[in-house]
């Protein structure tokens, strides 16, 4: 089954605009931008997953905590639900003019006070929260500092602000920080007098690199160069929301930075097995961004149903279940660290350049993991590598251009709470085993150029 819908995935990457030459200039000039994709195998497609249904185990989904996976989400959600018999699915319009309503504000007051902050403000998605923070938050003359890694919607977020100058320095790289806040001071006098400010943007958990923000060092730089306190941060918490800090409150809350942190976005999407997002932060910014932000004005609110299912992702928080979650996906980091660099065949792998995890170098030095755990290879090869653990029973994605930089592909490991040691230990298994297929082949002592799981998905697509 799964095979199968490879096979249909390849199959979908044989270029198509020779054979509508003679369609509207609109299609084939669109059928030609997707054959670029498809030149590398690159086409996006709408696959469904293979561990929905049970064929393989997930490796790939964000639902961390299996708040999802486990039915809690669904059961916690119903109970809402009950609660609220009358309640009207859609809001009826935007915040602003008749789809605020009681419930909404309820919530987002309950979910201000878990975070111990003044205000908080429910968007519908976190990249929803990133265009509001955005296009509302910096006035004309702020500077936005920006590692250069952060997410997409942040990248386009900042491209709609009225920030007038936007600096970016390289990824987790302190010093380049300190080099990129001088910059600002040097070029930017009402920056320099504290007139204006500067906006400083990072991620809690780099989703594709499988890192952290250097955060308490970044903050303790920007107070060195901007002593008058105007530089602040805004941190976005989509991948760490949930999965570590006291009762999931998140990375900035385990570092105990929260007063030095100007705002945060949390996303639903991740460990809640939900969807939406919230903005936290002070009254003046959730006051900010009802007026200034284009994403928060020309937009329905956020409906009933999904801020019940917010609410329910919270009443889970604090359960001893989901705190033992936590603890077992810190655990099973660690072991797949430890047995994967500790199979006999990583080594060689790794100095063949044919894969590697480089947060595994040093997880010992750090006090805790992020549950991601991205397999860096050669591009396509994580192609392979995901028919490979497929053929295995383990559901993995790779990720390639342009989500990452050509060069750079990745397949990406995400850990559950609900996971198990055996689980894991097969997951590195089956890996090792394709590095031992690779290395064989790269040493021609296989006598082919292609793995054998590539080679079934590709014989499928042939005959499709």
């Amino acid at each position: 089954m799964s095979s199968a819908i490879f096979s249909r995935w390849m199959a979908s990457q044989k270029p198509r605009a020779h054979t509508i030459r003679r369609a509207p200039a609109f299609y084939r000039n669109l059928e030609e931008a997707l054959d670029v994709r498809r030149k590398d195998h690159g086409l996006y497609t709408l696959i469904k997953n293979t561990w929905a249904e049970g064929a393989t185990l997930d490796f790939c989904s964000n639902d961390s905590l299996s708040f999802g996976a486990s039915g809690r989400l669904r059961q916690a959600f119903e109970e809402e639900l009950a609660r609220n018999p009358g309640a009207q699915l859609g809001a009826g319009g935007s915040r602003l003019m008749d789809g605020n309503y009681d419930y909404i504000e309820a919530v987002e007051q309950e979910i201000a006070e878990y975070h111990g902050v003044e205000a908080a403000l429910i968007v519908g998605s976190g990249c929803d929260g990133n265009y509001a923070i955005f296009e509302g938050i910096p006035r004309p003359g702020d500077a936005i500092v920006f590692d250069d890694l952060v997410h997409a919607s942040i990248m386009d977020g900042i491209s709609r602000s009225l920030a007038s100058t936007k600096v970016s320095f390289a990824h987790n790289d302190v010093d380049a920080f300190r080099e990129a806040l001088i910059s600002v001071w040097d070029s930017q006098p009402l920056i320099r007098q504290a007139k204006k400010c500067v906006l400083i943007v990072v991620e809690s958990f780099y989703s594709m690199e499988g890192d952290m923000s250097p955060l308490k060092e970044l903050v303790q730089t920007a107070k060195e160069i901007f002593p008058g306190g105007n530089a602040q941060f805004i941190i976005d918490e989509a991948h760490s929301m949930g999965v570590v800090g006291d009762r999931g409150l998140g990375f900035v809350h385990a570092l105990g930075l929260d007063s030095e942190i100007a705002i945060k976005t949390h996303t639903f999407s991740k460990a809640f097995g939900s969807i939406g997002g919230v903005i936290l932060g002070s009254h003046t910014v959730k006051n900010a961004l009802v007026n200034f932000s284009r994403s928060t004005v020309f937009t329905a609110a956020p409906a009933f149903h999904q801020v019940a299912a917010i609410r329910a992702g919270y009443a889970l928080m604090p359960q001893t279940q989901t705190t033992v979650g936590r603890d077992n996906i810190q655990h099973l980091v660690k072991r797949l660290f430890t047995k994967i660099t500790a199979h006999p065949i990583w080594e060689e792998a790794t100095a063949r350049n044919i894969i590697s995890i480089p947060v595994s170098e040093d997880w010992e030095e750090r006090d805790f993991q992020t549950q991601l755990v991205p397999l860096w290879t050669r591009e396509r090869w994580g192609h392979w590598l995901t028919f490979h653990l497929d053929a295995r029973k383990y559901s993995a994605f790779p990720v390639t251009f342009p989500v990452v930089p050509k060069g750079n592909a990745r397949l990406r490991i995400v850990i559950h709470a609900d996971h198990s040691e055996e689980e894991v230990d097969g997951l590195v298994a089956a890996i090792c085993e394709w590095a031992e297929e690779m290395v064989a082949i790269e040493m021609g002592a296989a006598g082919r150029k292609v793995p054998w799981a590539a080679r079934q998905v590709y014989a499928l697509a042939e005959e499709s």
